[in-house]
């Protein structure tokens, strides 16, 4: 079983790379985001694998981090969710933003990905409620608070400023990472009108 390929990049396709390993071309399909993070053609990289066998292929897939090659293996326990639309989900969150639309039961965060529709969104969010993929670095706080905010039980000043800071364009999992940090400083009973400025001012530092 492949694990790990280290060597030097041969050439780049839409979906996959080509890495050379001691005179032998491997293909390993990749996320944008992981394409998009390798170095250039001609130098050195490392790709994480996960290899998928069936009946009538075997096919790599590659990853910039074991932390994103959990995602998948996370995401492909999910019905409907097969290896073409884990990458799609990959393309476009990260693997701490993934498991922040997940925590807040964000189905449109989710639904931004190619092949996502709202009913595979629906389950996504469902079946993966309370699973972190491996590797993710979301502080237990943060976690709480977006659990909370997910299922509507977070205090109505951190719910209302939450939806101010995402309706200043901020994502949800920014906004509710920033609070999370302002009330471990500042504790519990904080304004609303305060925490969207604390806020703003967390995210734009």
């Amino acid at each position: 079983m492949i694990g790990k390929l280290k060597g030097m990049i041969d050439s780049f396709g839409d979906d996959h790379v080509l890495i050379d390993c001691g005179g032998v071309c491997y293909e390993a399909f990749c996320s944008s985001r992981t394409l998009q993070a390798l170095p250039r053609v001609g130098e050195a990289g490392v790709l994480f694998i996960e290899t998928i066998v069936r009946e009538d292929m075997i096919r790599l897939y590659g990853f910039a981090t074991e932390t994103e090659k959990a995602s998948f293996i996370l995401l492909s326990t999910v019905q409907g969710v097969g290896a073409r639309v884990a990458l799609s989900i990959l393309s476009v969150l990260s693997p701490s933003e993934l498991s922040s639309a997940i925590a807040l039961q964000d189905k449109a965060m989710i639904g931004r990905a190619n092949g996502v529709g709202p009913k595979l969104a629906v389950r996504l969010v469902t079946e993966l409620k309370g699973k972190v993929p491996t590797g993710v670095g979301i502080d237990a706080g943060t976690l709480g608070l977006q659990a909370a905010l997910g299922e509507g039980v977070a205090p109505g000043a951190i719910a209302d400023a939450v939806s101010a800071l995402t309706n200043l364009g901020y994502s949800s999992a920014q906004a509710s990472a920033a609070l999370a940090r302002i009330v471990a400083r500042e504790g519990d009973g904080v304004p609303t009108e305060k925490l969207i400025r604390l806020g703003l001012r967390e995210l734009s530092s």
